[in-house]
């Protein structure tokens, strides 16, 4: 594990400071983690929760960081004293990697002394607004390939090492079934699929040849690419070599396209492949694809049985920034947890005040996911429960027959990790369950059904008597 202590914001710190001196370093604080609505985004696959912990676990200051810190000329000398003995020393609550979540809930709640507390705004944000986005993605290509496989291609486009390792690690989560990436195989047991480049072909002196000694080294697992000069004929070659090789009493996998008309492509060569005799060799296709290529690709009945996807997946081309956010709900005062609400113009920025816990209601009978609800801290439920539109309050919906799940698990307490922490195989099966528990139109690439997330009657009141004291 890295102490990624010091990858923080320096007004972190310049405020860690300021509360030192003010003596509000022990007061203790509770900040939110949420992100806000996006156009791209009609639900995120909530990733990154094991790469935080370790991140929380690892938190001290070093001798060379604390020198460097003093060198700035910024700090107090006191305040420097007090991080050569810093830990993190409070709670911290979250929802499972994988699980489904929303715009303006609550993912993580951090609950410490504030000085603590403001340190890890920087690093929570960046590790979990990443992965949280790459995932998103995934589970978005995923969607659109209906049911096809999808492997993460990504790695040479990744924007650094880490992005490249951690992004292929959210893949999988959201729902691919493999990587190019070696080193995120071997730390996370992850499958590791690929098949050969253009260089392998250009490096003979003929396709055939390229083709020939492929399948000798790997005549169980040739899958061989057949656009490096012109694709039909490149296809003819691959037919070829596989007719060598079920000769010699090999199974040739499939071929892969990496350019020009996929739709088109794809049909030609399953018509192809399949009058050859190898109607099980499978059709691959990778390049600039994503969720809505592959829809554009369903409509046109293209014949694809597996999809290698790089840049768009790993940038999360079109959507570059979750819009992850930190802000602060209560404070300490005279021993008490008063609320605390950033209010603005723009609705979008208004705040939920309080200590919150988030809730998920699914119809009993059914099983599926109806609503989400944040509520204060303490709040119970009874039958029936009936949920109202935060703004538009003529919207309501009444539940009879339903069973709710608490989604804020603890991971931290006093600064002691208590979280079970699950392995990624076991992350991928919860997610996998979860995602089948809302309707396709929640998920649906354009225009999806807005999916209920209500605030508490209480909450909503709180809400609205902070605003109104404002006024």
């Amino acid at each position: 594990m890295r102490n990624l202590t010091m990858m923080t914001d320096l007004y972190q710190l310049t405020m860690m400071d300021g509360y030192f001196l003010q003596g509000k370093a022990k007061e203790t604080a509770v900040f939110d983690v949420f992100f806000r609505q996006k156009d791209t985004i009609n639900y995120a696959v909530f990733a990154g929760l094991d790469q935080a912990i370790d991140y929380v676990k690892e938190l001290h200051f070093s001798n060379e960081d604390i020198e460097y810190l003093s060198s700035l000329n910024i700090f107090h000398r006191e305040f420097l004293d007090y991080l050569s003995t810093f830990r993190f020393t409070g709670d911290m609550y979250s929802v499972c990697e994988g699980d489904i979540v929303y715009p303006q809930e609550p993912i993580i709640v951090v609950k410490a002394p504030l000085i603590e507390a403001q340190l890890i705004e920087t690093a929570l944000l960046n590790i979990i607004s990443h992965q949280t986005l790459i995932a998103t993605k995934s589970a978005r290509i995923v969607d659109a390939a209906r049911g096809k496989s999808v492997v993460e291609f990504g790695l040479r486009r990744a924007q650094g090492p880490d992005a490249g390792i951690y992004g292929a690690r959210a893949a999988m989560i959201g729902g691919c079934n493999g990587t190019s990436n070696v080193l995120t195989g071997q730390m996370f047991d992850i499958p590791v699929k690929g098949t050969h480049s253009h260089s392998w072909v250009m490096s003979f002196d003929s396709e055939l040849e390229a083709f020939r000694a492929f399948a000798k080294v790997y005549p169980d697992t040739c899958l061989l690419l057949v656009d490096t000069y012109d694709t039909v004929q490149g296809i003819k070659n691959a037919i070829t070599v596989f007719d060598e090789l079920k000769a010699q009493g090999h199974k040739p996998v499939g071929i892969r396209l990496d350019s020009g008309d996929l739709a088109y492509l794809s049909k030609l060569a399953r018509k192809m492949l399949d009058k050859a005799g190898f109607t099980d060799a499978v059709v691959m296709a990778s390049g600039d694809i994503d969720e809505y290529l592959l829809e554009s690709l369903n409509s046109q009945g293209a014949k694809i049985d597996l999809y290698g996807v790089g840049t768009k997946l790993i940038t999360s081309e079109d959507t570059p920034s979750l819009g992850g956010v930190y802000k602060l709900s209560a404070i300490e005062r005279n021993g008490k947890l008063m609320p605390r609400m950033k209010i603005s113009d723009s609705i979008v920025k208004v705040t939920n005040p309080g200590f919150k816990k988030l809730y998920r209601i699914y119809d009993k009978e059914s099983g599926m996911a109806v609503a989400d609800l944040i509520a204060l801290d303490g709040e119970t439920f009874d039958k029936p429960l009936t949920l109202t539109h935060e703004t538009e309050r003529w919207k309501t919906t009444t539940l009879t027959d339903y069973t709710i799940r608490p989604m804020l698990c603890k991971i931290f307490d006093a600064g002691k990790c208590v979280y079970d922490r699950p392995s990624l195989a076991r992350i991928v099966e919860f997610s996998k369950r979860e995602k089948a528990k809302f309707w396709d139109e929640y998920k649906r690439i354009d225009n999806p059904q807005i999916y209920k997330v209500n605030l508490s009657d209480k909450l909503y009141e709180l809400k609205h008597s902070i605003l109104k004291a404002h006024r």
